[in-house]
């Protein structure tokens, strides 16, 4: 028997709608590229979202379309977030970190059909400009007043909005409809796409509100810290809007300085980043010798962040709460906000926070061994993480090889993390069992370095493997077996960028006699961590 209910669509725009009418006094305030600060209410926010909509639509957009980003947290990136879903397209957000060639290949194999640009981005799309995909259609994000002047046909963004009508009729598309597109490269080979549903977007988004209220809650004030366009800001411009919560919007300003007088000036009670900005925060709180006055929680994620650091801000009477996902899963699967009631001593306190947490609602977990096998919850033993839900990825778009692989016979998604989970449902990362490299929150493949450096006519082999480093999390370590003499690390550089983004390329090389092998003829990274165990790199800034 079933019930007798109704059943109407989960859409996205349906958030700002409701925010629009339920939250008044909640606002969008944003740090511009002009360089002055902006605000509007989630009303106003609504009506220019369908004047947006509305232009989309004169540019010829479609359902189904992809529509690309290429900005910072700002109000006009949250406005494309809804206008592009809510009228049945789908929002593509690109990382600008990425490498001219890495970001060509992404914006082919998504077919968009736009590209919105900031202001900051432009010299990146005008060198790209050559080899950009016929027809896209490119606008800067900004008011005719600072349109730049470019040999590039730019449009202006303000324009498509100019006399558009402040309503649209919004479609009441399948709630499976695809609405946004992330590519992550945290694997080797060519960057993969995740391609997120209105119905998985909307449940996630009341999944971390449900699991995050000392963030989420009305009359709170966030700023995510965490870019747009890394996993769409950890969900934050969806679950913010719907609990009534205001987004302050950094822009291209991440420094702990500006960071901190943007805290202090808009009454910021939460904030959410990876490791390396708060050490530029804690620098400033130093400094100053005081914390932002409003500031009571840090959500913590994209890196492990380092016990030192929860306990500093946790000394300053900051709530840490470090997070773990993947942009597979939307991204947010776990927290490691302590349950109120516990009774715990500081440590307890601080090696509970300093794990990756219990999972959020709507994720399921298991560990399991090399065959399979699932592995007891006990705290002790140690498998690769696997995790499902409505709101993790069933395949990667348009990838059917990658989509193979990436699934038990379960139908589980492997996170390529080893991780224990206790008796209390608490999971800790153990180690990743591919050899990625995470700085600064983003991934580096090794293989795709060591690749491009075996092409140098004086390396016979090569491993990359991660060192650890205090800023950063990790950076990459060339080791070399040479051949005659062995190249310079400057020369190997010019090699990788031409296919690599500066930022990912190793800090340091070293020359070995050989490679040790495991039994199956691979390289042995363990081995070659252990011999490495303690190498300081130079400063990388």
């Amino acid at each position: 028997m079933q019930g007798m209910m109704m059943n109407m669509p989960l859409r996205i725009i349906e958030i700002l709608d409701y925010a629009a009418g339920a939250h008044p006094g909640a606002e969008i305030v944003s740090m511009r590229t002009e360089g002055d600060l902006h605000r509007q209410s989630y009303a106003q926010t609504y009506a220019r979202v369908a004047q947006l909509a509305h232009g989309l639509k004169a540019l010829g957009i479609t359902d189904g379309d992809r529509v690309a980003t290429l900005a910072w947290n700002g109000y006009r990136h949250f406005e494309l977030y809804y206008a592009i879903s809510g009228m049945g397209a789908v929002c593509h957000t690109i990382n600008p970190r990425l490498s001219a060639e890495q970001m060509l290949y992404i914006l082919g194999h998504a077919g968009d059909r736009v590209l919105f640009v900031d202001l900051t981005f432009v010299p990146i799309i005008e060198a790209l400009s050559d080899h950009l995909p016929e027809g896209l259609t490119l606008v800067v994000m900004t008011d005719r007043a600072h349109m730049p002047d470019s040999p590039v046909a730019f449009l202006c963004y303000e324009d498509l909005l100019d006399g558009q009508p402040e309503t649209y009729d919004w479609p009441r598309m399948d709630e499976n409809a695809a609405a946004a597109l992330c590519y992550t490269s945290g694997t080797t080979g060519h960057p993969k796409g995740a391609l997120y549903s209105h119905r998985s977007t909307v449940l996630h988004a009341m999944f971390i509100a449900v699991t995050l209220p000392r963030s989420l809650h009305e009359g709170a004030r966030i700023l995510p810290v965490v870019p747009m366009f890394h996993v769409n800001s950890w969900g934050l411009p969806y679950a913010a809007p719907l609990v009534g919560a205001s987004l302050i919007m950094p822009g291209p300003k991440l420094d702990g300085a500006s960071l901190y007088d943007l805290m202090e000036g808009e009454g910021v009670t939460a904030s959410w980043g990876v490791p390396t900005v708060w050490l530029g925060l804690r620098a400033e709180m130093e400094k100053r010798g005081a914390m932002p006055g409003t500031l009571r929680q840090l959500v913590i994620g994209g890196s492990a962040a380092p016990r030192a650091m929860i306990e500093f801000f946790e000394k300053q009477g900051i709530d840490v709460c470090h997070a773990w996902g993947m942009t597979e899963m939307s991204p947010v699967g776990s927290h490691a906000q302590v349950p109120s009631g516990l009774d715990l001593s500081y440590d307890q306190k601080i090696a509970l926070k300093s794990k990756q947490g219990r999972r959020v609602f709507g994720v399921e977990m298991k560990i399991v061994d090399e065959a399979g096998n699932r592995l007891p919850h006990d705290g002790e033993a140690a498998g690769e993480l696997f995790v499902r839900g409505n709101a993790i990825i069933a395949g990667y778009f348009q990838n059917p090889e990658a989509s193979e692989k990436a699934f038990d016979a379960e139908g589980w998604f492997g996170t390529g993390d080893v991780a224990t989970i206790d008796t209390d449902g608490f999971l800790s990362v153990q180690d990743r069992s591919k050899d990625l490299i995470k700085s600064g929150g983003e991934w580096i493949s090794s293989i795709d370095l060591e690749n491009i450096a075996m092409g140098h006519p004086k390396v016979a082999n090569c491993a990359v493997i991660a060192i650890p480093h205090p800023k950063w999390d990790e950076r990459p370590l060339l080791i070399v077996v040479p051949r005659d003499g062995g190249p310079a690390l400057e020369e190997v550089h010019e090699m990788m960028l031409e296919h690599m983004a500066r930022w990912q390329l190793p800090d340091a090389m070293e020359f070995v006699d050989d490679l040790p092998l495991t039994a199956t003829g691979k390289v042995s990274k363990l081995t070659l961590r252990e011999r490495f165990a303690g190498y300081e790199l130079p400063d990388a800034g």
